[in-house]
């Protein structure tokens, strides 16, 4: 179970999580995420598998950092990521993006 735990870490810029993004993981890891002033980039390149809560994590960070005037660098492409991404209609940025509306 040791090798499956998450983290998180900050490097300069970057929040680099490590481990599985699970539900779990999600609650054990937000009350660290408050302080977002300068990161630019969420590095996922260690991070062996995503669920739907681990990407919410994510988007949501995501969307606070746009909020803040930062858009970020999104680093490696777990388990789960693409086909979650897509099924949730998120961009490569982790962005909401609607379909076109129908001319």
């Amino acid at each position: 179970m040791a090798s499956n735990s998450a983290s998180v870490q900050r490097n300069g810029a970057s929040l680099v999580f490590s481990g599985v993004l699970d539900r779990a993981a999600v609650t054990a890891l937000w009350p660290s995420l408050a302080a977002l002033d300068g990161v630019q980039q969420l590095d996922l390149a260690a991070v062996s598998k995503l669920d739907s809560a681990g990407l919410a994590l994510l988007a949501e960070l995501a969307a606070r950092l746009r909020a803040n005037g930062t858009a970020p660098t999104i680093i490696g492409s777990p388990d789960g990521f693409t086909d979650l991404s897509a099924a949730y209609r998120l961009a490569p940025t982790l962005d909401f993006h609607a379909l076109p509306a129908a001319s």
